[in-house]
C-alpha cells in the first residue's frame, strides 16, 4: 500500500505532477466516432462544434483487422485539427488484447498534448488502473508532457462493480467512471440481449382486486441498471470523480433513450455515451438542468443568505440542505451556461422572472 502522503507524487522521473482535484468540465455527451472511417473522419471538425466530448473508438466496434487504421486516424485527425473548448478522448483497447500496448505508446507519444482523457475498458480492480497509471507516467516523461493524462474506466464486469469503489480512488488520475451494460449482463448472466435500457420482463404487477388474479392487475416496467448506476455514483462522489451512463443500443428509440438518459441524470450522472448524432440532442437536453429548476435553485440561494436557518418560500420549508441540493443544480447551470450562449440566456431569463 502507497504511503497518503505519496499519493500524489509521480510515478515516474520526469513525469507531471498528479492533479489534484478533477476538472469538472462540461461532459453531457460523450460522443464516439470511429477514427479508421473516412466519412466519419471528415465529421469530426463539425462535430466537434456540437459536443463537449469526442471520443475516438478504438475498442470493440472497431474490428481486429482495422484497428491499426483506427488507431493511425485518430492520430491523424488529432494532429490536424484544434478541438477548441471540446475534450478530445479516446478509448483503447482492453488491458488483455494485443493492442492495448500500440495504442498507449503511440498516443502518448504523438498526440499526449492534445489527448484529455483514455478510457480504459472492463476495468476488474485496481490493479488495472495501477498498470496503466504507472505506464502512462513513464510514457509521459519520455514525451515531455506537461500535464498528466487522466484515465476513465468501464464498469463491464461483476467484478468490476464489485470493486467499484476501489477503482474510484485507484489513482489521482481518475476522471471517472462509465457503466457498461452490454458486456457487464454477459458478465452476470443477465438474460438480456439489449444494449442499455430497460426489459419488458423485468416488472412489478400490483395486487389482485379480488379473486380473480388475472383481472385488472397494472404492470410497471423496472430498471435493470438502478443498483449498478446507484452504486457507481456512490463511489464516484466519495472519491470526486464523475459518473456516467453509458451506451444506449437501440438507436431508433429516442423516447427509452431520453428516459434512461433522464433516469442517470436525476440519479447523479453528469453525461451518457452517444452512438449517434441522433443521440447528441438528447443528452444536452437531458444533462442540463431546465431553466425552470435553475431559477428554483438561485431563488433558494438567495433567500437563505448564508445558508442557515430555514425559510418558506412558495409555501416549501428550505433549510441548509435545501441550499446544498440547490447549488449542486445553480453551479452545473453556470458551467455549461458558460460553453452554451443559448443555455445561459434560458437560465438567465427564467431566474429574472423567479426573482421579481
Amino acid at each position: 500500500m502507497r504511503s497518503p502522503k505519496d499519493f500524489f507524487a509521480p510515478l515516474a522521473v520526469g513525469a507531471p505532477d498528479p492533479v489534484r482535484e478533477i476538472p469538472a468540465l462540461p461532459s453531457r455527451m460523450i460522443h464516439f466516432f470511429d477514427p479508421g472511417n473516412e466519412k466519419m473522419a471528415a465529421k469530426v471538425p463539425e462535430l466537434a462544434k456540437k459536443v463537449d466530448v469526442l471520443l475516438g473508438n478504438l475498442e470493440d466496434a472497431v474490428r481486429a483487422d482495422r484497428k491499426e487504421a483506427a488507431r493511425r486516424g485518430l492520430v491523424e485527425i488529432a494532429k490536424a485539427h484544434d478541438f477548441g473548448s471540446t475534450q478530445l478522448w479516446t478509448r483503447i483497447n482492453s488491458l488483455d488484447s494485443p493492442w492495448v500496448l500500440d495504442d498507449l505508446i503511440t498516443l502518448v507519444g504523438e498526440i499526449g498534448d492534445k489527448l484529455d482523457v483514455i478510457m480504459v475498458p472492463k476495468v476488474e480492480g485496481a490493479q488495472d488502473i495501477h498498470y496503466v497509471d504507472r505506464f502512462l507516467a513513464q510514457l509521459e516523461a519520455r514525451a515531455g508532457l506537461g500535464k498528466p493524462l487522466l484515465v476513465h474506466a468501464i464498469l463491464e464486469t461483476a467484478s468490476g462493480v464489485a470493486n467499484v469503489e476501489e477503482i474510484a480512488g485507484a489513482s489521482p488520475r481518475m476522471q471517472g467512471i462509465s457503466l457498461g451494460p452490454a458486456d457487464l449482463a454477459a458478465s452476470r448472466r443477465m438474460k438480456t440481449t439489449r444494449v442499455g435500457g430497460g426489459h419488458p420482463g423485468y416488472l412489478v404487477r400490483t395486487d389482485p382486486a379480488g379473486d380473480d388474479l388475472h383481472a385488472g392487475r397494472a404492470t410497471y416496467q423496472q430498471d435493470l441498471w438502478h443498483y449498478t448506476v446507484a452504486r457507481m455514483v456512490d463511489a464516484c462522489a466519495m472519491h470526486g470523480i464523475l459518473p456516467y451512463y453509458g451506451p444506449f443500443g437501440d438507436i431508433r428509440d429516442v423516447v427509452a433513450c431520453e428516459d434512461q438518459f433522464r433516469n442517470a441524470f436525476l440519479l447523479g450522472c453528469v453525461g451518457a455515451w452517444s452512438l449517434h448524432p441522433a443521440q447528441i440532442d438528447i443528452a444536452k437536453r437531458v444533462f442540463s438542468p431546465e431553466p425552470a429548476d435553475v431559477a428554483w435553485a438561485r431563488k433558494v440561494i438567495a433567500a437563505m443568505g448564508d445558508g442557515t436557518g430555514a425559510v418558506m418560500i412558495d409555501g416549501k420549508m428550505q433549510d441548509d440542505a435545501s441550499v446544498k441540493q440547490c447549488r449542486v443544480v445553480a453551479e452545473l447551470a453556470d458551467k455549461l451556461a458558460a460553453r452554451d450562449p443559448e443555455l445561459k440566456q434560458a437560465y438567465d431569463e427564467a431566474t429574472k422572472e423567479a426573482l421579481a
